[in-house]
């Protein structure tokens, strides 16, 4: 019944041209027992079971969008304006709902998680449909809000521990913070090594449906590790997803898992809709609209002034205001969580949510057409003092940026140098963890029993001699790059002893660390056994003694495969001009992408793109073009075609009939 009715609904919105997650949700109100006094379903509870797959498969889908290469050109905005924008609405959403509508802290908190992020998916949907994927402010828009995302996937987690009643005391949240962390840490560097080459080796047999499970099978197990740490299942899916946008076969995994992607997030929508009384929705109406207008209002203020903040003009930075101004899926996920984790499915707080996304949703792409004269409006109409006050900023910012991006190599490997290090020590402190939790749990089997704790002793030591190669190492280059950052080039007679002085000083600073955290773990983990002490002893010596050059190839190659995933987006897109450059943005089917060569007799020979008037012609956008085997990514409308020009372009099949009639193709 609920299949049947998300069918017809996605058929009408698809008509309509309005976004069908709100048909699945208006679908779920529809067949509410809130609306009829009973339900038409069979069995409505299982419902809200299945749903939670559909949080699996988005945050997935989600995360196979994520674009790293993207990301860093943009971070220097991006990622402030996200941090900026949900502190300030989560601490909004807190005050308005203690402070004005008088609930307690738990709901409040949950409020404030459920407005601070932005809808990815929703804003892809409804910028690809404009066909604004080229335009500059964009990029930001789409940046920031999986930056969002991201922060609020550990929103979830912190917020599901103050449900689960482990309270919000400062030492409470940097516990739960310091593990969200370390979880993150581990799953992505392992990710990162493994996950890429098995999924590469298990798509070169061609075997979609063992690609896909091999796949699915990751995301699930992590899902699960994550709720076993009373983490959220969103999370772990997100991070394989993650993980997965790195593999060569990101692609050809978001077609595989677009099918489920649909039809369990067609269920999660609906199991939404469900729980949505309507007679509750019209009672608390005036809330729903004052929170419509602090969340609009409020997420405008928040990253347009978070925009100008980081330098960028006030026309793009209220670009950037409006398009963020709503809230989508990510909030239905915290309403949905809230009433699962709390039993509380009558709370007026989950139908405020569910009502206000659906209302700002509704508003996005009126919001998203007046940005455009909004802000040139905007612009145009600033006070002299502020817009000259404002590109003196942006000068200092400029030479700020410029000065770090010239920096030293010897201050660009103390940098790197410190990251590598603390990423080892995390590692070793995650895997501690694991292996002390894992030591106290009871397994059943009798010798394993009573030799656990010896076996888990193993497993740590030996992996703390495995990264004792690349700590040593690693404390060598820093010693280097500090020694000739303190002295200087000069060969003073107090400047070579200095910088050895420095380079030994660093490197027992770092073995000694190293030391003291082995040390503190195996006091809490080994055996009382003097025996068992020696024999660890020993297993650790043979371990450093025996396999350096194993554990130095080893972390080589780690280290290769993780540069390899952090840049694979890049590399993919030389290999392949034809895919589009955003993916949080243009996410089309490869089937909607063609490649159309100028011949030497067209008549738009000397035309510029906007001479010809491609888009309202034929309907068709030119993305891409490649003239003598030099890619030109979003060429403007000033862009004069040539003889033999690639033209790489989107459009459906008349589309790109009518542009090769303008271009003067005949075949």
């Amino acid at each position: 019944m609920l299949m049947a009715v998300a069918g017809l609904v996605a058929i009408a919105f698809d008509r309509l041209k309005w976004p069908k997650v709100l048909g699945y949700i208006f679908a779920g109100i529809l067949l509410s027992r809130h609306t009829w006094g009973g339900s038409f379903l069979a069995d409505e509870d299982s419902v809200q079971t299945i749903g939670q797959l559909g949080i699996v498969f988005l945050m997935f889908s989600m995360g196979l969008g994520f674009s790293t290469s993207d990301l860093r050109r943009v971070r220097a905005v991006v990622l402030p304006v996200a941090v900026i924008d949900v502190i300030l609405m989560t601490w909004i959403g807190y005050t308005v709902g203690t402070r004005i509508f008088g609930w307690g802290m738990v709901p409040s908190l949950f409020l404030g998680a459920a407005i601070c992020d932005s809808a990815t998916t929703l804003l892809a949907k409804m910028i690809g449909e404009l066909r604004w994927g080229d335009r500059p402010f964009v990029k930001y828009v789409m940046g920031t809000s999986v930056c969002e995302d991201i922060l609020c996937v550990g929103m979830i987690a912190l917020i599901t521990g103050v449900a689960n009643g482990r309270g919000l005391s400062v030492g409470k949240v940097a516990l739960s913070m310091g593990g969200l962390g370390l979880f993150f840490l581990a799953t992505l560097l392992v990710g990162f090594v493994l996950v890429p080459r098995l999924l590469k080796s298990v798509a070169k047999r061609g075997d979609d449906e063992a690609l896909i499970l091999t796949a699915l099978g990751c995301c699930f197990f992590v899902s699960y590790i994550a709720w076993k740490f009373e983490f959220s299942l969103a999370m772990g899916a997100f991070l394989v997803g993650v993980v997965g946008s790195t593999s060569d076969v990101r692609y050809r995994l978001t077609r595989l898992a677009e099918p489920l992607k649909a039809m369990f997030a067609a269920v999660f929508f609906v199991s939404i809709g469900l729980l949505v009384d309507p007679v509750t929705c019209f009672m608390q109406t005036p809330k729903i609209l004052l929170l419509v207008l602090v969340v609009v209002l409020g997420k405008f203020l928040n990253c347009t002034l978070g925009a100008i903040l980081c330098g960028k003009g006030i026309k793009t930075s209220v670009q950037l205001g409006l398009g963020l101004a709503q809230i989508g899926e990510f909030a239905f996920m915290v309403a949905l969580l809230y009433a699962v984790l709390t039993r509380d499915t009558a709370s007026c707080m989950y139908q405020i949510v569910v009502a206000v996304s659906i209302i700002t949703t509704l508003l996005n792409p009126f919001l998203l057409r007046l940005s455009e004269p909004f802000g040139t409006w905007a612009e145009e109409h600033c006070p002299a003092r502020i817009s000259t006050a404002l590109d003196g900023y942006r000068r200092i910012l400029d030479r700020y940026r410029e000065s770090g991006a010239a920096r030293s190599a010897e201050r660009r490997g103390i940098h790197s140098s410190l990251m590598i290090l603390g990423t080892l020590y995390s590692f070793a402190f995650t895997v501690a963890i694991c292996c002390s939790l894992l030591a106290e749990r009871t397994w059943g089997a009798r010798f394993f029993e009573g030799h656990k704790r010896f076996f888990f002793a193993i497993l740590f030591n030996v992996f703390m001699a495995a990264i004792i190669v690349p700590i040593i190492k690693t404390a060598r280059t820093l010693g280097n790059a500090l020694g000739s950052t303190v002295t200087g080039k000069g060969e003073a007679n107090w400047q070579p002893a200095l910088r050895s002085a420095i380079r030994l000083a660093v490197f027992v600073a770092v073995i000694v660390l190293w030391f003291a955290e082995m040390t503190m773990v195996n006091i809490n983990l080994v055996p009382r056994d003097p025996r068992v002490q020696i024999a660890l002893f020993a297993v650790l010596v043979a371990s450093v003694a025996f396999g350096w050059r194993l554990f130095s190839r080893s972390f080589a190659a780690a280290s290769r495969r993780i540069k390899e995933a952090i840049t694979a987006d890049e590399h993919l897109r030389h290999e392949r001009p034809d895919l589009p450059q955003n993916p949080f943005v243009l996410t089309e089917p490869a089937e909607l992408i063609h490649r159309v060569t100028v011949p030497e007799t067209s008549p738009a020979i000397g035309s510029t793109i906007a001479q010809l008037n491609i888009r309202a012609k034929t309907g068709a956008s030119v993305f891409r073009v490649v003239r003598n085997g030099k890619l030109y990514r979003n060429p403007g409308p000033t862009w004069a075609f040539a003889p033999h020009d690639l033209v790489i372009a989107y459009g459906d099949h008349g589309q790109i009939v009518a542009l090769k009639d303008l271009l003067g193709v005949t075949k």
